[in-house]
């Protein structure tokens, strides 16, 4: 704004008064240019000011990238302030959004956040992680007593009794998935919904329950305890998108340059996951450098239970270094539910994905 000064013209003297009038108007001036001015310094601080977002999670290695990118500092480069909310189970997460208390999720896909988003509360933006050949993450375990007893492989699931968060869970899909590459009926599983992943631990443990599938961080360290028994991994027998990225279509319609800040920075965690975590030597078998080493601190400030080096290697899944998705295999789990009875035969799967704003997702229909 450009500033006028006003001089007396012609006039070569002012009486008092007139002198009077003129340093009152000065003074009046003066005032009203510095409210001025301090109402362009708040407005620009509050231009300045981060933008607060929630994060909705499960405090498993698979959202890691969500806790790189808050050690690192990429969400305050995009000038985002983050707080997270923490669940025990991957529906919550999805209704977290769906109903406004968050503003993004990372979580397992499940039939409830399918049937969510096909009211048009939630958008898939991206990818969490993926059962990759190579990569152990979800591992099926037995229990002692069933293990004794002869359960000690995956072929020999019928019959016994399987502990899940929900009907309609991530857990639920990948035992289904095994029935169908197995050939055995689904229905020659007893399926237990326990609700949490605390209660499916204590369960197995205490055989209530026979069998269970858990991310490899715990259940290495059930096998190891002597607690339970490994008896397969879900990447040797059904690779496929276990997690997604989301946010709400509100986000996306009115936040949209929020949306692209925060993929920025999740993309930014994701690229150093990829380099610390996701290599394999020629032999396919992970390998873990400095890189690592520099990551796992940060991880497991966020994972629990009693998290360490070596669990967390251990339970250590792929996940894109871009955050990319493999949409076909979205396609392939919503046709799954619908033909269940869990997703609504209405629901097309195109709907519920926004791609724009990562570039590179793969296996499109």
């Amino acid at each position: 704004m450009k500033s006028t000064c006003f001089a007396p013209g012609g006039q070569k003297t002012l009486s008092r008064r007139a002198l009077g009038g003129s340093l009152a108007r000065f003074t009046l001036g003066a005032a009203v240019a510095a409210g001025v001015f301090s109402a362009g310094a708040l407005s620009s601080s509050a231009v300045q000011a981060a933008e607060k977002i929630t994060i909705a999670a499960l405090t498993f290695v698979s959202s890691s990238p969500l806790f790189i990118a808050q050690e690192k500092g990429y969400y305050a480069d995009e000038g985002l302030e983050v707080e997270f909310k923490f669940f025990r189970a991957a529906q919550p997460v999805a209704v977290a959004i769906a109903s406004g208390d968050a503003d993004f999720g990372v979580t397992a896909f499940t039939g409830g956040f399918y049937n969510l988003a096909a009211k048009g509360a939630l958008k898939v933006i991206g990818a969490q992680s993926r059962e990759e050949p190579g990569y152990d993450f979800s591992a099926y375990l037995a229990s002692n007593q069933a293990f004794d007893a002869g359960f000690t492989s995956v072929e020999k699931f019928p019959g016994r009794s399987f502990g899940m968060t929900q009907t309609g869970s991530s857990f639920h899909y990948m035992i289904g998935q095994l029935a169908d590459k197995r050939g055995f009926d689904l229905g020659e599983i007893n399926l237990k919904p326990l609700q949490s992943v605390p209660a499916m631990i204590g369960a197995l443990k205490s055989g209530q329950i026979d069998s269970m599938i858990i991310p490899a961080h715990i259940a290495k360290g059930l096998d190891k305890a002597g607690a339970a028994k490994i008896i397969g991994w879900v990447h040797q027998e059904t690779p496929y998108q276990l997690g997604g990225l989301f946010t709400s279509a509100k986000n996306i319609d009115e936040r949209r340059g929020i949306v692209e800040k925060f993929v920025r920075a999740y993309q930014r965690a994701a690229g150093d996951y990829n380099e610390g975590m996701n290599a394999l030597d020629g032999s396919g078998n992970r390998q873990f450098g400095a890189k690592a080493d520099e990551l796992i601190p940060m991880i497991n400030k966020y994972v629990g239970p009693k998290p360490t080096a070596a669990k967390t290697k251990a339970g250590a899944p792929f996940i894109d270094p871009k955050g990319r998705l493999d949409v076909g295999d979205i396609y392939k789990q919503v046709a799954w539910y619908q033909e269940r009875g869990m997703v609504a035969k209405s629901l097309n799967p195109a709907h519920i994905i926004d791609l724009s704003f990562i570039e590179g997702h793969f296996n499109l229909p």
